[in-house]
């Protein structure tokens, strides 16, 4: 039934990934054949920014019709992140100071696509919408609307913040290699990852502590941490950066105090013996305090 599951939506978000980001036909179509009098008329300027819109209904009207009730909840999600995604490759390729904006785009869609993904690879009776984390808290999606405010805000009025390149590829390689982290994490959990901490011990749940575990004992939440900061980085935020780093840090810190306390639970002197030799990978982040 898992399996089944994790083949079925697994493909659906897939496709409909690739849906959405086929919108970068558009821009490439306009560069390669502007020369042709019907793709200057219709695909450049105001038309091309209409043709974009009808493009993203097309292809929502297309999925509606394949796919009913959840399955379509899971298409629409995916092709909208797919969309996302092909909107920042636009950017990132084009002759326009939103270069980083595009990057920040790329990486926050393939982020929460990838998280839906895996989820769907190595734990498929745990995947639900909630996999995607597009709807992670109220604080997660005000601290994303916080940032573009800033990056648009600063970009008008002092535009040359926004363009240390430097800074920004100190960002983007953050961004890469928390978010390699992180899915190296989960790859390497397998079946025992979820995104919810777990109070019940399931038959199948084993103490991992191979690969990126034997160097980080929280590594998803150490790739997710520098993942957050970098992107801020990349879009130089300094404002953002600041918040981003201290919410981050306070809301890991109560996060593993309480995956720890299960973890005792479940595996008792392997784990401490475990967490008296690998540190959390989190600056200033011990864990759950263990009376000798």
């Amino acid at each position: 039934m898992a399996g089944s599951k994790l083949v079925l939506e697994g493909r659906i978000s897939i496709i409909s990934f690739i849906s959405g980001l086929g919108v970068i036909i558009i821009p490439l179509l306009v560069k390669f054949g502007a020369h042709i009098d019907w793709i200057f008329d219709y695909l450049t300027d105001v038309n091309g920014k209409i043709a974009i819109a009808a493009y993203i209904t097309v292809i929502n009207g297309f999925l509606l019709v394949i796919y009913k009730g959840p399955l379509y909840k899971v298409a629409v999600r995916a092709c909208f992140l797919g969309f996302a995604f092909g909107c920042g490759l636009i950017l990132s390729f084009a002759d326009t100071t939103w270069t980083h904006f595009g990057w920040y785009m790329c990486s926050l869609s393939f982020f929460h696509y990838s998280e839906y993904l895996v989820t769907a690879i190595i734990n498929p009776r745990s995947l639900s919408l909630d996999s995607f984390l597009l709807n992670h808290s109220v604080e997660y999606t005000v601290a994303a609307i916080s940032s573009w405010i800033e990056f648009t805000v600063e970009k008008l009025l002092i535009p040359e913040m926004k363009q240390m390149n430097w800074l920004c590829l100190v960002g983007l390689v953050m961004v890469l290699c928390g978010e390699s982290l992180r899915k190296a994490a989960m790859l390497t959990a397998g079946s025992n990852f979820n995104h919810i901490v777990q109070n019940e011990k399931a038959q199948s749940h084993v103490l991992v502590t191979t690969g990126v575990y034997a160097l980080f004992r929280h590594p998803s939440y150490v790739g997710w941490f520098y993942w957050s900061i970098g992107t801020q980085i990349m879009l130089c935020n300094p404002i953002c950066l600041l918040g981003y780093t201290i919410a981050s840090w306070r809301f890991f810190r109560e996060r593993i105090e309480e995956e720890e306390i299960s973890l005792i639970h479940f595996f008792g002197e392997d784990y401490i013996e475990y967490k008296k030799v690998v540190f959390t990978g989190l600056p200033f982040i011990s864990g759950i305090r263990v009376n000798s």
